[in-house]
This record gives C-alpha cells, sequence and structure tokens, in this order.
C-alpha cells in the first residue's frame, strides 16, 4: 500500500481565520519536522473574508510573505498555493461572510467544508492531509467529519501544538533556521524540537460503507449525516412478498421475482434456524419453486419454464450466478459496511465433502416476511 508521501499530488487542506500562522506552523510539521517528510503539491484554505485578506497579507506575498520565507529558509520545491486556492465561505446570498455568526452561516459552512472534502478525496491519486488547527472550533469538527466519511487509506487528520509562549505571538510562523530570537523559549537555544508538533489524529474511515449517493452526489451535511448514521442500525431484514422488496432500515431494495424467491428461501431458512443449502442439495429445487410458485402463479408459463429448467436441483449454473447478482445489489445499494450482514455466505459444511452451504447469518429474531401488510 502506498504510503501518503508517495502520492503525485499532495494536498494540505487547512481552515483558518485570522491565524494564518497555522498554515506556516503545519508545513512545518509536516514538511521539515517528520520523517519521513510530507510536503504538499498545493496548499487550499477555507476561511471568511477577514480570514482570506490576512492570508493574503501575511503568507503568499511574493518577496514578504510568510509563505515564501519559509520556503526558502528550507530549500522546499515549488508549490501551488495563491488567491486561487483560497475558499472563501459565502452565504446564500453570494456575499463573503466576514466571520461566522449565525445559524444559517454555521449550516452553510460545514456545506462548504463537506463539498470540498468530498472533491479531494474523489482523487484517488491524491493524499489529502485535513488541519483542523485554525478557524472556529465548528470548521475543525466539520473538517474531520467530513474526512471520516469521505476520506481514503491515504489521507490524514491532524492539530497543531505550538508553545504556549509563542502560540499567541502574531510574529511567530515557523522555527527559522537561523537564529531570530522569537523562538526562544527559556532553554537557551532558537531552534527548539518541541515548539511546533503535530498531533496526527486517528479517525474512522467510513467511505467503504458509504452509499453511491453519499459519495456521487452534492449532500449537504447534515443530509450526509443522516445518510451516514444509517451505515450502523440496529439490524433488521424485512422481505415484502407482494412488491418483492427486500427492506434494511429506511432503505428497500426490488428484486426480480426469480432472485426474490431464491433470497426468500434462504432467508425463510435462517428465520426457522436451518442450516443454509449447496447448488446440489434435492431440497433447493423444491424450496425455490414453492417461494417462485408463490410470487408468479404456479400456472403461470414462468413458473412451468423454471420448473422445467430446474428438474432435481438448482443447478450450480442458476445457483451461483443468483447468489452473486443478489449480492452485488445489496452492496450497491447499502454499501459494503452496511450491507455485510445481509449478503449471502458461507454458513457451514455440507457433511462428509468438501462443500460448503450458503445463506444468510443473520438472527432468526430480526428477520420479518410480511404479505399483504401481515407478517408471517
Amino acid at each position: 500500500m502506498s504510503e501518503p508521501h508517495d502520492f503525485e499530488r499532495r494536498v494540505l487542506l487547512a481552515a483558518t481565520g485570522l491565524t494564518p500562522q497555522v498554515v506556516t506552523e503545519t508545513l512545518y510539521a509536516l514538511a521539515i519536522a517528520r520523517l519521513p517528510p510530507w510536503i504538499p503539491t498545493e496548499i487550499q484554505i477555507i476561511t471568511t473574508k477577514d480570514g482570506a485578506d490576512r492570508v493574503l497579507h501575511d503568507l503568499p506575498e511574493p518577496s514578504s510573505g510568510w509563505f515564501h520565507r519559509f520556503r526558502r529558509d528550507y530549500s522546499l520545491p515549488e508549490l501551488k498555493f495563491s488567491s486561487e486556492q483560497l475558499v472563501v465561505l459565502r452565504r446564500d446570498d453570494g456575499q463573503p461572510m466576514t466571520d461566522i455568526q449565525t445559524v444559517e452561516d454555521n449550516t452553510k459552512t460545514a456545506d462548504v467544508i463537506t463539498k470540498q472534502v468530498r472533491s479531494l478525496t474523489d482523487d484517488h491519486k491524491c493524499a489529502l492531509h485535513v488541519s483542523i488547527a485554525g478557524g472556529r472550533k465548528t470548521m475543525g469538527f466539520y473538517a474531520g467529519s467530513a474526512i471520516s466519511f469521505y476520506g481514503q487509506s491515504q489521507d490524514r487528520l491532524s492539530h497543531i501544538l505550538v508553545d504556549a509562549r509563542l502560540e499567541s505571538n502574531p510574529e511567530f510562523f515557523y522555527p527559522c533556521p537561523r537564529p531570530r530570537g522569537i523562538e526562544s523559549v527559556g532553554n537557551g537555544t532558537d531552534r527548539h524540537t518541541e515548539i511546533v508538533r503535530l498531533a496526527e489524529i486517528p479517525f474512522v474511515r467510513m467511505r467503504d460503507g458509504l452509499q453511491k449517493e453519499l459519495l456521487d452526489g452534492s449532500l449537504s451535511y447534515s443530509e450526509a449525516v443522516t445518510v451516514g448514521q444509517s451505515v450502523f442500525p440496529p439490524l433488521k431484514l424485512v422481505l415484502y412478498l407482494d412488491t418483492c422488496e427486500i427492506s434494511v432500515g429506511a432503505d428497500r431494495l426490488a428484486l426480480p421475482p426469480s432472485q426474490f424467491a431464491f433470497f426468500w428461501m434462504l432467508a425463510e431458512r435462517a428465520r426457522r434456524k436451518r442450516p443454509g443449502l449447496h447448488w446440489s442439495d434435492p431440497a433447493s429445487s423444491h424450496e425455490y419453486l414453492k417461494c417462485y410458485g408463490r410470487l408468479v402463479n404456479r400456472f403461470s408459463a414462468r413458473y412451468e419454464a423454471a420448473q422445467a429448467k430446474l428438474g432435481a436441483g438448482l443447478a450450480k449454473t442458476s445457483f451461483e450466478p443468483k447468489k452473486a447478482q443478489i449480492n452485488r445489489r445489496i452492496v450497491e445499494r447499502l454499501g459494503w459496511r452496511r450491507a455485510k450482514p445481509y449478503l449471502i455466505a458461507t454458513t457451514d459444511r455440507v457433511p462428509r465433502t468438501r462443500y460448503s452451504r450458503f445463506g444468510l447469518t443473520l438472527k432468526p429474531d430480526v428477520i420479518r416476511i410480511t404479505a399483504r401488510g401481515t407478517e408471517s
């Protein structure tokens, strides 16, 4: 697995307020103080109008900006950072926020941060590092939540720790390699390794368990939270015979009758604490046809065709594709993490053989089978 510093595109994303120092402090901790160094190819900042004015005044100005001083002091390569990399928070009317002052401002901020993190993590060739050191506390919270939703294995989250005697000093932007006096913290040296420390924050990566709508769409922060909460619901499976739908929480998934009958057969076995099935089991065709006949009518041409095809059992060429198709559709609808308990999986071995049975591993009390509004 590639490490974050191995990726061709490396983005440092920071939320800032009126202390743009957090950008160069974080950059120092990542690119100079750590081994191996992580040097971004691009810096993006989310901030207010007043924060953007302060950033542009203090950091990227070519001759006197602290960002370019830092690059020169430590011989760092060119990296993309200018006004074009600033995301200025705006209200619904398009006016830039001077500060986050209202509930509406707070909601808009959450949506902007979520959108930016989602966009950057959609690039599988990018390693994203999110810093929550600057800006309002809620900005850091939203950034941490967003990367937990969307972050990939190469993405990281951190906070910067600066010695208390320098933290509020407006002239301190990073430990300078040449003595300036300002970095002195009473230990007789100007370059103390404990002046700036990076605190990397572990986070739960939920991306693999999220539905496609959360990854592909443009959901707001609150909508993303609502959908994300459904990743870990209490286990409950309901089969609706009248519509050939299965339900997991608030989500329903319709299946073709042939697939639904197959899934119903295995759900019924799990509900009655019976073992799973192997395609060669003689009972498989009888149980499948019993379920299928209740869905399509035993006197229909479809039923007769299925009956003629199955013969004495569910052949492997019928059993395996149905199992794979159903599992794929459940994963596509629910995401891998949420779908996993509901998938058709290996249950046990067929006695005196090397073959495995397949079925549902759910406990019987979480399975309900409903027909025309009544549960059986």
